[in-house]
Formats: C-alpha cells, structure tokens, sequence
C-alpha cells in the first residue's frame, strides 16, 4: 500500500508511538484487505466503550495511547447512563471503570457522546458518498445504505486509528465496485413500524455479509429503515443495503449494477414468525424496552402520546441520545411522568443494568437477536404499541 511521506514519518515513530501503533493498525488493514492507499474521512464513530465488553484489557490499551484526533469523533454506546447510572442500579465498581474509560476517550479530543445515531447529533452531518469510520453495526448499516456514505465496519481499535489519523484505507465498501448488490429479496405485502426490525431480523440470517436489494411493498421512513438495518447487522452481518426506488444509491443513476442472479422471497408468515408466537406469548416480561438503536425525536413522540394519562407497571426503558433527550425536555417529562425512564448514552445490550431480570419485552430486532445471548434474558418481540401496553398491564 502507499503511503505519503507524511504516513511513512508517522510508520518510522517519528511523530510519536501511539501514532505509529495507529497508522501501522490502519497500514495492517489495508495490505490485507488490498488497499492501494490512505483516504481523507468526515468523522469516526470509535466502538469498544462499554466496561462490560471491553473489560480492564480494553481499559490499558487506551489508557497507554496519546494523541488528538484529526476529524470529528464520536463513541459508541456505554455501559450506563453516565449522568444516571444509579437510577438503574449500575455497581459502584462499574460506575468509576466506566467514568476512567470515558475519560481515556475525552484525553483524545473525543466528545462524551455515546450513542448508535451519531446522525442525530448536531455538526455530525453525514452526506452522500462521504468516507466514514464508524463502528456500531447499525450506524454502519445506516451510514452505507440510508446515507449512501462510506464505512467499512471498524473495530474498536481501527475507528480510533482512523480518527487520530484523520484516514482509513480505501478498501472494501470505500470502493463503489464492492457496493453494487449480490441478492434480491421480495417483499410483497404491506410493512410498517416494527414489521421492519421483525423483516431484518429474518432477512440477516439469509443474507450473512451480502448486499441485498429489497423489491418492496411500502416505501419505509428513516426510522423503519434503521429499525431493518440493524437487525440484519445482529442477525446477519449486513453493512450495506438498498431499496428499489428508495435509497440515495440505488437511485443514482450513475450507479451502475447488474441485475442479481441470486434471490429469496420474504412472506408475511415469516415477519408474523418474529411476533406473538404460540411459543412466546407465554413469556411473562419483567421489563420492557425501546431504543435500539437509539430513539429519534418522532419515536419518543409516539411513544409519549401512547402513554400519554397512563403509569407503567414495571420497569420501562427508553434509550436515546442525550443530545436528543436535551432537545426534547417536553417530551421526555411526559415520558417519565408514566414511570417511564428515558436512559442516555448506552442501551439494554451493552449496559448490565438488565441483568436482573428475566424476561425482556422488545421492538427491535437487534436487541430480540443479542438480548439472549449478551443479557442472559429471554426475549419477546412486539410493537410499540404492545411494548407500552405490557409496560402498563394492558395486556
């Protein structure tokens, strides 16, 4: 791989170990995956945050790092709500490892905000076919496919190369030959809301790594494009998608592809599969949860006027973005008026809070796909309206 003269000063560890340790990170990646060089990025998402995944390993690394990063950077979910972690019952001991990892991160430059949408936040602005490093599944999904951006999927050590770098190598899903789709998948009823978490959850297990093109019935908002995204990264390993006459790519005329040989056809029986089976509606949850990814401003609005005059019965969970929890005070005063919690900065998978209990109700297929196997709970799929109708003891 090339690399500027610039980069070669950095690889000798002229300009100091922790950039050479980051740009021999991003050199590594590029000679395996056939880069020809180092590209410019808009931003990077660094994964890897959260005590409970990365551990006191994880903390040693990035503690023995130095450096500012080189583009605007955010981070992924924590293990707790770092202005709340009481609230949820976080241990003391988690508390402060969390609050040094956070801190590792702020020595970089780092903005404190963890989240899985850094495509709310203000100044994180994403346009079409701008080169990205983010490294949560389904900001990748949603970057790639709803954003037509660029990103590879990162891994922690990677994103955080690539944001004191200020690059990434150009390879993989930089490249518009490798985005061209690989599958067709038919859809041929009606979808809305959490039908597309439920559609993502079963379509990932066909696709793996592919690129589908989805021939659909409904044309999906932001939202429910999210929702699909991130449950085909869970259930599959999807980075990139496209929707027939919907996605910015698919729609470009300049890009050019070939019809797939290879197709699958999703029913209606198989979403309704996700749902209410006779197996698990027998499954009494002790808790309800909402936000994975995290909640846009329009979900926390439908979700407070369907609580709107009720209180919850059992433990309610709403994750979103503190930036968009601080925009919409009202809203989240109307939430939590039912009992309700509105939780920022991490979410029901990467935070211990859920361990203590046993059964969790969900709208996303991202969560229904990791809560069994990273929480320890069994879990239950439903929409909106069924998850604050279960909070409330409506059902």
């Amino acid at each position: 791989m090339y690399l500027t003269k610039e980069e070669e000063r950095m690889l000798r560890g002229d300009d100091g170990e922790t950039l050479r340790k980051m740009i021999e990170i991003l050199a590594a990646l590029g000679d395996i995956y056939g880069a020809d060089a180092l590209i410019p990025i808009k931003s990077a998402q660094v994964s890897g945050v959260s005590y409970k995944t990365i551990g006191d390993a994880g903390i040693e690394w990035i503690s023995n790092l130095k450096g500012t990063i080189q583009v605007p950077t955010v981070l992924n979910p924590a293990g707790m709500d770092m202005n709340n972690w009481e609230r949820l019952g976080i241990d003391p001991k988690f508390a402060a490892k969390q609050i040094q990892i956070i801190k590792a991160f702020e020595s970089f430059g780092i903005a404190p905000k963890c989240t899985c949408t850094p495509y709310y936040l203000k100044g994180f602005d994403v346009s079409y076919k701008d080169h990205l490093a983010w490294g949560e599944s389904s900001a990748i999904s949603f970057a790639n496919s709803v954003l037509g951006a660029r990103t590879n999927r990162e891994g922690g050590p990677s994103a955080l190369a690539a944001a004191l770098i200020g690059k990434t190598p150009d390879y993989g899903y930089h490249k518009v030959e490798n985005r061209v789709p690989s599958l067709e998948i038919h859809v041929g009823f009606e979808t809305k809301e959490s039908d597309y978490g439920a559609l993502g959850y079963v379509a990932g297990k066909f696709v793996g790594s592919k690129i589908p093109l989805f021939k659909m019935k409904s044309v999906p908002s932001k939202d429910e494009m999210k929702m699909l995204g991130a449950a085909m990264a869970a259930s599959g390993a999807v980075a990139l998608y496209h929707i027939d006459g919907v996605t910015p790519e698919i729609t470009d005329k300049a890009f050019v592809y070939e019809k797939p040989a290879e197709s699958i056809t999703i029913e209606r029986k198989d979403i309704d599969a996700v749902y209410e089976s006779a197996e698990n509606a027998t499954i009494a949850s002790d808790i309800v949860t909402i936000g994975c990814p995290h909640c846009s401003k329009e979900e926390l609005e439908q979700i407070a006027a369907l609580l709107e005059g009720k209180t919850v019965v059992k433990e309610f969970w709403i994750f979103t973005a503190r930036e968009v929890a601080d925009q919409n005070k009202e809203l989240v005063s109307r939430i939590e008026k039912s009992g309700a919690k509105i939780v920022c900065d991490t979410c029901m998978v990467v935070s211990p809070a859920a361990s203590a209990y046993h059964s969790m109700r969900v709208n996303s297929g991202k969560a229904f796909a990791y809560v069994p196997s990273m929480c320890g709970l069994k879990a239950t799929y439903g929409t909106v309206e069924r998850c604050v109708k279960d909070a409330t003891g409506e059902i």
